[in-house]
């Protein structure tokens, strides 16, 4: 039983605390809304927005001030000499050409020879001092014989005489890359049989 009234008594108790924190709360919300509406009013901007006016620097010149400049003179006039039309004929002046008669060309009267040659030299490479020849100081002369074709190339290489087989092969491969132009016989390029040269192998001192 005493708990029952206890509980009785409690809850308006309650109920009024309540309603007495909610009023207290509700004017201390006011209070701070008022005293931030009061700062508000105490801070005030001041924009001006009147527009100063900026007076532009003007130069004072007038038309008498500037100089006034001559202009420069006109390029003499060059009269021109007309050339006189010629009244005497060219012939003349010159003398006058002479008639002569057109020769008559046939076949039968004309007639065109090519001369023969004998083949000649356009390309020739002197050969290289074989190394191993060079380290041992030998020195010596090889001959060759050689063909020379109708398109110019030399053909059938032969080397008859040396002084040292160390000179051969470099002959033999100088000769190859030569060229020549080839014998003309009758007018016709023909072959060149026998020809002959030599190399000299000398040490530079």
């Amino acid at each position: 039983m005493g708990s029952f009234i206890r509980l009785v008594i409690g809850v308006p108790v309650a109920a009024i605390i309540t309603v007495f924190l909610f009023y207290v709360m509700q004017d201390l919300i006011k209070t701070e809304e008022i005293e931030q509406a009061d700062e508000s009013e105490d801070l005030v901007f001041s924009i001006n927005d009147e527009v100063t006016e900026v007076e532009a620097r003007r130069r004072d010149t007038t038309i008498e001030d500037v100089q006034q400049v001559d202009p420069p003179p006109p390029p003499p006039q060059i009269e021109r000499q007309r050339a006189e039309q010629p009244s005497e004929g060219l012939a003349t002046v010159m003398g006058a050409i002479p008639d002569f008669e057109a020769p008559q060309l046939n076949s039968d009267s004309v007639s065109f020879s090519v001369s023969d040659r004998d083949a000649q030299p356009l390309v020739r490479i002197e050969p290289q001092y074989p190394l191993r020849a060079a380290e041992r100081g030998i020195e010596g002369s090889c001959w060759v014989r050689f063909d020379v074709t109708p398109d110019g190339t030399p053909t059938n290489i032969d080397i008859y005489r040396c002084d040292s087989s160390f000179f051969e092969r470099a002959s033999s491969r100088a000769v190859e890359r030569w060229r020549y132009n080839p014998k003309v016989q009758d007018g016709v390029p023909v072959a060149r049989r026998g020809v002959e040269t030599r190399f000299d192998f000398r040490l530079a001192e």
